[in-house]
């Protein structure tokens, strides 16, 4: 018969599995292998990481220094973002929807 500390970790265990959607060993798998493919496509289209930076860096000096009219440059930041996440988001919706009652 387990005793109240196998229990407990066992809960524990279950709860981190169920919020990280998996073991944690393969979601960090997935996670690094899907932030790997997204850094590809990402170089592939001219970016890397000091190059973003830089322009969040930018963006900042915008609006600190221009004031309202860099309220452009982060609308067009936002559209760029949102043209990745608004569909990842409704797809996980979609297809993260409980089936059936």
């Amino acid at each position: 018969m387990p005793n109240d500390d196998t229990r407990n970790l066992r809960v524990s265990h279950d709860s981190l599995s169920r919020f990280l959607g998996g073991s944690p060993l393969a979601v960090v798998f997935r996670l690094i292998l899907l932030s790997t493919l997204v850094g590809v496509v990402l170089a592939a289209i001219g970016f890397d990481p000091w190059n973003i930076v830089h322009s969040i860096r930018l963006l900042v000096e915008r609006v600190w220094n221009l004031g309202f009219d860099a309220i452009n440059g982060l609308w067009r930041y936002f559209l760029l973002g949102a043209v990745i996440v608004i569909p990842i988001w409704l797809l996980s919706r979609l297809f993260g929807a409980p089936r059936g009652r």
